[in-house]
């Protein structure tokens, strides 16, 4: 039997997008979290150089994975062998090599509900069961310890993401030491999806190594790093599981692109120019938090990390998908269904990604304002 997986309508929002956007009219894209800046200049250079220098071929950056080492020890205090670093095209491979490493067939593996699209999807795909923990306001959108303790029989898994996708909510340290205690006592793996890790507007996202030294960590130099279009990502994995991911990175993906890896290495020592994007996000997050009351918008999910707004708009629609698509062809602004993230209540949400110029957010809003002011009225 082939698994079955839903689509992801966001993809088809920004279809039609660049359709529009092809006809000529002015559009807006709110829909993807890919930061609409490039690569750091000094990374961009060098892979430059390396164009003109080296032919290039199947390669796997031994620099790369031991300076990605050293990120660990330097942020989170956390010792990590070079050799427990798999280099990844993207985290979208990572996620696939992260379960299939840890999990077979028909073992449940439990996410956070509304979570990013793909969770659901890849497991679906990999015949593993999804286990859909319900984590909404009065949760702040984040997977406790306590809903992990009360799943009756205990999932074999947990996908763990902080910042969160769709809704940019960060798990304090103290919730992730009592979850790693939890799934340490009944025997759950993790896989922490650290690719928001970099992006937040208060206290810094800490990573699942301090507190799970077993976890599988999936990170990428599409967020942070603002690399999406160079595919280049990692995992970190337990010493017991090196040899299980390097089978399946190397049959399933070969390696990662030999030019992404020469300009990641630059890119990872470019601080002050990517913390110059960290700015313009929070100065996008300031203004679309101020403007949210004006469209109508105030039950939302708390953005503390990552680029996005996760808004309630049950009360102009039951049919997210629908709405995302007249807001774009009415106004040319772009945005996510909730659907994507919430197979229960996402029919009732929208996500906007503010992970683009803050000249761009001002145009979104003044667009939105009028246009969400007419949704309510008969």
């Amino acid at each position: 039997m082939i698994a079955g997986i839903d689509p992801f309508h966001a993809i088809a929002i920004s279809r039609e997008a660049h359709r529009l956007e092809a006809e000529g009219r002015s559009i807006l894209h709110m829909e993807f979290g890919q930061p609409s800046t490039g690569a750091p200049a000094a990374a961009i250079a060098a892979a430059h150089a390396i164009l003109d220098t080296d032919p290039m071929g199947y390669w796997e950056s031994p620099a790369l994975k031991a300076r990605i080492a050293r990120l660990y020890q330097d942020r989170h205090g956390v010792g990590v062998d070079p050799e427990q670093v798999i280099l990844t095209c993207g985290a979208s491979p990572g996620l696939v090599l992260a379960l299939s490493c840890l999990f077979a067939p028909g073992a449940r593996v439990a996410t956070a509900r509304p979570g990013y699209v793909a969770y659901r999807n890849v497991l679906k795909a990999l015949y593993l069961e999804v286990e859909e923990v319900d984590c909404g306001p009065a949760e702040r959108y984040r997977i406790s310890a306590a809903a992990l303790a009360r799943l009756d029989p205990a999932p074999d898994g947990l996908i763990l993401a902080s910042p969160a996708n769709p809704t940019g909510t960060i798990i304090p340290p103290r919730e992730l030491a009592a979850i790693a205690k939890v799934c340490a006592e009944r025997g759950i793996r993790i896989v922490s999806d650290e690719i928001y890790h970099g992006l937040s507007y208060g206290e810094p996202a800490h990573s699942m190594l301090e507190y799970a030294p077993d976890a599988v960590i999936v990170n990428s130099f599409s967020k942070y790093f603002s690399m999406a279009g160079w595919r280049l990502g990692w995992t970190v994995v337990p010493p017991e599981r090196v040899e299980a991911a390097r089978a399946r990175m190397g049959n399933l993906f070969l390696t990662p692109p030999s030019l992404a890896q020469h300009a990641g290495l630059v890119a990872m020592d470019e601080t002050a120019e990517l913390e110059g994007h960290v700015a313009t996000y929070r100065r996008n997050r300031e203004l679309l938090l101020e403007a949210l009351p004006a469209l109508g918008l105030r039950d939302i999910a708390p953005p503390d990390g990552a680029f996005y707004i996760y808004a309630d708009v049950g009360h102009l629609t039951n049919d997210s998908l629908s709405f995302c698509r007249k807001l774009l062809r009415e106004t040319g602004v772009a945005a996510a269904p909730g659907i994507d993230f919430d197979p229960a209540d996402g029919h009732r949400h929208i996500r906007f990604s503010f992970a683009v110029s803050t000249d761009r957010v001002e145009d979104a809003i003044s667009r939105m304002i009028p246009w969400f002011a007419a949704q309510g009225r008969p």
